[in-house]
């Protein structure tokens, strides 16, 4: 099977005053096509960090990051941009949708800007929020609509321009359990049923067990 991810020697420093705190220390990890790999770790341990390196968030790190067999880490910011439209989607604990546009609206916005037709893209939307189970939902605006259902939506929008990899960073986090466990249920069908691959940040043990691997941070190496 191919990679769809391959993170060779990623490390990851910040500087506070005087101290110096490695929060990854040369990761390495490889993630197939259509797999979905959970990445376990406690609140500070450098999830977020190491999703933030592979989304091509921010700078300042180094090592080897290779996406659909690009060279990804050494991009001009115009390649980052690139490889952030075409290749990722991205959900994370809030949802962070634009409040003065409906749910259909929210997730047609990131195929508009990729140039999608008005009519395709306002398709796609509704196919997505529809398998979510939010068909009945789709002009509602974030206000009216409830936790679990705005992080639906959020999970549509981060596949709406069909991403090779969506990274998601405590995607249930902000839900209670039982809200939780459907969400993520959907989601996960949602990127198996796409054909796409993920890198699913979580501290809950029993959520991490659902998908097809479990890689663990600790002390900022990868532990399988």
């Amino acid at each position: 099977m191919n990679s769809m991810v391959d993170v060779t020697g990623l490390k990851r420093t910040f500087v506070q005053g005087s101290a110096r705190i490695d929060v990854l220390r040369g990761v390495d990890l490889t993630i197939a096509e259509g797999e979905i790999v959970a990445l376990l770790g406690p609140s500070g341990s450098g999830k977020s960090t190491m999703l933030q390196a592979i989304g091509l968030l921010e700078g300042g790190f180094e090592g080897s990051i290779r996406i659909c067999g690009e060279e990804v880490a050494a991009l001009d910011n115009d390649g980052r941009t690139r490889v952030r439209r075409d290749m990722l989607g991205f959900v994370y604990q809030f949802h962070h949708l634009l409040p003065d546009f409906s749910a259909v609206e929210n997730v047609m916005l990131p195929q508009l800007v990729r140039d999608s037709e008005m009519a395709s893209a306002h398709g796609r939307a509704e196919k997505l929020l529809s398998a979510l189970g939010l068909g009945h939902r789709l002009t509602h605006r974030p206000s009216q609509l409830s936790g679990g259902e705005q992080q639906r939506v959020a999970v549509a929008r981060a596949l709406a321009n069909r991403p090779k990899l969506v990274l998601a960073d405590e995607p249930t986090g902000n839900l209670d359990e039982n809200t939780a466990d459907i969400v993520l249920g959907e989601f996960l069908n949602l990127v198996r049923g796409e054909g796409a691959s993920a890198l699913v940040a979580t501290h809950n043990e029993r959520l991490a067990g659902k998908m097809d691997r479990v890689v663990r941070l600790h002390d900022g190496h990868l532990i399988a």
